[in-house]
């Protein structure tokens, strides 16, 4: 009896060695694969950046020069730089407009009870399911009856409501690793609400606050087809320029105007995990 037994348990055990091996196999097609498609994706950009610096009149790859023609031309052309600084503007407002009103909107959320949350909570993020196109028709609609269009605080609103649901998500879960009982002490000790919040919770969600400002700036600086709706020929922003170049007249310099974004993409992508770093760090 104890031998049948023995052999059931060992004939059990060792199909777990091969287990562990089509597990290990699995993950390291799952590794492979995973960096096969982000090359994909990564190879446009990765193909113009040599581009940008060809130097020549039209978009050649591989470059037969190395020069900063294409740099020059674009800094030397006030139609281009003109577009980055509206864009630069833009952004700026944005993340200001969407901090302002993203931050206290996750705070009462979060720690709010009140009928209706879930309603609002939905509400909050409504400008992630609507399609762009539609949202831009219909800001173009309501900002030419209170004459924002070709406005750089028309454009700068329009981008805060694309931007606010990020915001409200971001610092949402900011919140929600945020020490809870300090509030409690606060208020028990006779702290306002608004003093609570400013003392004590922003201190504490201050990674996932600066997160979001580098996510909105870089939602607000790409972002194309509600600014193709509402801006104009003082206003137009430097993705809107870039289309409306790539439309009309496929320049050179659209290789070093990407080259640039993406170069100020990678920063702010870098700038934000940085930060997650330090935040989770510092849970720890």
């Amino acid at each position: 009896m104890m031998d049948t037994a023995t052999r059931v348990s060992s004939d059990y055990v060792k199909p777990e060695p091969k287990r562990r091996d089509s597990r290990a196999l699995m993950r390291v097609l799952g590794t492979i694969g995973g960096w096969c498609g982000y090359l994909f994706l990564l190879l446009p950009s990765l193909v113009i950046v040599p581009i940008s610096f060809g130097g020549g009149s039209e978009l050649t790859f591989p470059p037969k020069t190395f020069s900063l023609t294409l740099f020059r031309q674009f800094l030397s052309d006030p139609a281009w730089w003109g577009a980055c600084v509206t864009s630069v503007m833009v952004a700026l407002l944005a993340s200001a407009i969407s901090i302002a009103v993203g931050v206290p909107g996750a705070y009462a959320l979060a720690r709010g009870r009140f009928p209706g949350k879930r309603v609002l909570e939905t509400f909050a993020i409504t400008p992630m399911l609507v399609p762009v196109v539609v949202l831009g028709l219909g800001v173009y609609k309501q900002f030419s009856m209170l004459a924002l269009v070709n406005t750089v605080w028309g454009i700068a609103l329009a981008h805060a409501v694309l931007v606010v649901p990020f915001v409200v998500i971001a610092v949402g879960s900011g919140l929600r690793h945020a020490d809870v009982s300090l509030e409690a002490v606060a208020l028990v000790m006779g702290a306002s609400r608004t003093r609570i919040f400013l003392q004590v919770v922003l201190p504490q969600i201050r990674a996932s606050v600066a997160v979001s400002v580098l996510f909105a700036f870089l939602l607000s600086f790409d972002e194309v087809v509600v600014a193709y709706f509402i801006s104009g020929p003082q206003t137009t922003t430097l993705p809107v320029k870039m289309y409306s170049a790539l439309r009309w007249e496929v320049s050179p310099v659209l290789a070093a105007v990407s080259t640039l974004l993406t170069l100020i993409s990678l920063v702010v992508c870098l700038g934000i995990m940085t930060l997650q770093r330090r935040d989770a760090s510092a849970d720890q």
